[in-house]
C-alpha cells in the first residue's frame, strides 16, 4: 500500500488559483499567508484548512478538465490517500505535528468554473459525485507542513 503523502501545500492572497510553497506553518484559523476574498464563506476554525486528493485530481484531468494542484483552492494536496475515507470526523495526522478533524464536505462555487470543461464544477460536489469532494477541517493541533510529510488517517470512519 503506498504511504500517503502532502504532494503540495498551496496560499494565495486571495483568489485563485493557491500556489504551491514548500513549507507553512499552520494555526488553529488556517495556514500563515493564505487569505480568503470572502472571509465569511470561507476560513475560520472549522473551515481552516481546504484538502483535497492528487489521484482525484489526476482522474479528473484524465476526464479532459483542467483542473491542477491548487486551482480549486486547496491548501494540502495529498497523494496516495483513499478519497472515500475524508468523511467529517475522519481525524488524520500530517507530517510529525499536525493533527485535524475532517468537518465538513466543501462546497463547489463557481469561482472554480475554470479548471472545469465546460464548466461543469460541480463535477467535484459531494452530493452530485460523492467521494469527489474537496473538504474542510478544524486545526486540533497546529504545527509545521512541509512538502513530502506523511499523512495518516487516525481512525478510519466507514463512508457507506
Amino acid at each position: 500500500m503506498m504511504q500517503a503523502r502532502i504532494f503540495q501545500l498551496n496560499c494565495s492572497h486571495g483568489g485563485l488559483p493557491k500556489l504551491a510553497v514548500r513549507d507553512a506553518v499552520l494555526t488553529e484559523l488556517g495556514l500563515i499567508g493564505d487569505d480568503h476574498k470572502f472571509p465569511d464563506i470561507h476560513g475560520g476554525p472549522e473551515r481552516a484548512l481546504c484538502l483535497f486528493s492528487l489521484d482525484r485530481i489526476l482522474e479528473l484531468q484524465g476526464e479532459g478538465h483542467s483542473i491542477f494542484p491548487g486551482s480549486v483552492g486547496e491548501n494540502v494536496t495529498i497523494s496516495g490517500l483513499d478519497w472515500n475515507h475524508m468523511t467529517p470526523g475522519q481525524q488524520l495526522a500530517l507530517g510529525e505535528e499536525v493533527l485535524i478533524e475532517i468537518t465538513t464536505y466543501t462546497s463547489p462555487c463557481n469561482s472554480i468554473i475554470d479548471s472545469f470543461a465546460d464548466g461543469k464544477y460541480q463535477r467535484i460536489s459531494q452530493k452530485v459525485h460523492p467521494g469527489y469532494s474537496r473538504v474542510y477541517a478544524r486545526v486540533l493541533q497546529p504545527g509545521h507542513l512541509t512538502v513530502g510529510q506523511t499523512v495518516r488517517l487516525l481512525k478510519c470512519i466507514d463512508s457507506r
